[in-house]
């Protein structure tokens, strides 16, 4: 739980510095960043999934 707190605060200052700035968000959009952040952790998921028969 500490990570996602350490991350969530992370990221609320670089946005907020980011945007004082006045520089783009170094995000893609709000829809696809998001899926791709899923879409990286349900990789990892299968990865490790399939890996089991590799043993």
């Amino acid at each position: 739980m500490k990570e996602v707190i350490l991350s969530l605060l992370t990221g609320a200052v670089v946005g907020f510095l980011f945007t004082l700035f006045r520089l783009p968000i170094p995000a893609p959009p709000a829809l696809a960043g998001i899926a791709g952040i899923v879409g990286v952790y349900l990789g990892m998921k299968i990865f490790e999934w399939i890996s089991i028969f590799w043993k």
